[in-house]
């Protein structure tokens, strides 16, 4: 579906694109614009026509987009804490002709809206604030410090909350700083199953860059063993993304966990496959 353009009404908002220009995306010009983190999140989430999502803290919407783009048919929900970003979220929503698949509350994790029933959503996707509070300087700007750094909901707390909305055998999928894996793993032990680490590595292959970013996803209430993806390497010797990570920022591919060990070391996508790439 082409996305419908629509004029910037507010100087604070600039027009911007995600996936290669598929996704229109209205976002503010000053605090947290969006990057990468969202795209790859969206990518990692195995939802198909029909199935409940849940984006915790949406945003502009940026995640929520991208999934709908790549699964039509997926019923969306975005939770969102400010009100500036609800509404620019709704608006991309519109711009993009989703209205019907992407619905955004204003609310608070910790205090959450009665539409936000427990135990609801066939998956649960969240990008939480990756700063730990009163570590670090946080950004000076409000928004900017309010998606990078925690509040008074912690990681535990985000993680809490994707796994009580998520149906039985329901998947949660997380995008988080790598030096912070084993919170998450500490948080979900013994509620979360099948488990799948899946590195970023900043690249290229035979430098030795570590993992910054980290996507973590499995199934509530399932036993099935843990499994150490080889990940994704973004950038080549030139700086530019490569062929694997550009599938999926720019053309929407999507980055399948199941297909793991089951088809020669590669990422099932849509009609092709993305060949898995170790640094």
């Amino acid at each position: 579906m082409k996305p419908r353009r629509s004029l910037v009404d507010d100087e604070s908002v600039s027009e911007d694109a995600l996936m290669g220009g598929r996704i229109v995306f209205f976002q503010p010009k000053v605090g947290y614009r969006a990057a990468i983190d969202p795209v790859i999140l969206a990518a990692c989430v195995a939802a198909r026509p029909g199935d409940r999502v849940l984006d915790v803290g949406c945003g502009a919407g940026a995640a929520a987009l991208c999934l709908i783009h790549r699964v039509p048919g997926a019923d969306v929900t975005g939770l969102e804490i400010a009100p500036d970003l609800a509404a620019l979220a709704r608006k991309n929503a519109r711009a993009n002709g989703f209205e019907e698949g992407f619905k955004v509350m204003e609310g608070d994790l910790l205090d959450p809206p009665r539409p936000c029933e427990p135990a609801s959503f066939n998956h649960v996707m969240a990008n939480p604030p990756y700063q730990e509070l009163k570590k670090g300087h946080p950004p000076p700007d409000p928004g900017k410090s309010r998606a990078n750094v925690e509040g008074e909901a912690r990681l535990a707390d985000w993680i809490d909350f994707c796994l009580s909305r998520t149906r039985p055998k329901g998947a949660v999928t997380l995008i988080h700083r790598a030096d912070r894996l084993g919170e998450i793993l500490a948080a979900v032990q013994g509620r979360l199953g099948g488990l799948v680490v899946f590195p970023l590595w900043p690249g290229p292959m035979g430098s030795d860059k570590a993992a910054k970013r980290v996507v973590v996803t499995g199934r509530k209430g399932l036993s099935s063993p843990f499994t150490l993806a080889p990940g994704l390497v973004l950038h080549g010797p030139e700086g530019g993304f490569t062929a694997e990570a550009d599938a999926v920022l720019r053309h929407g591919e999507a980055l399948d966990f199941p297909s793991l060990n089951r088809r020669g070391g590669a990422l099932a996508h849509g009609a092709g496959v993305v060949p898995l790439t170790t640094p």
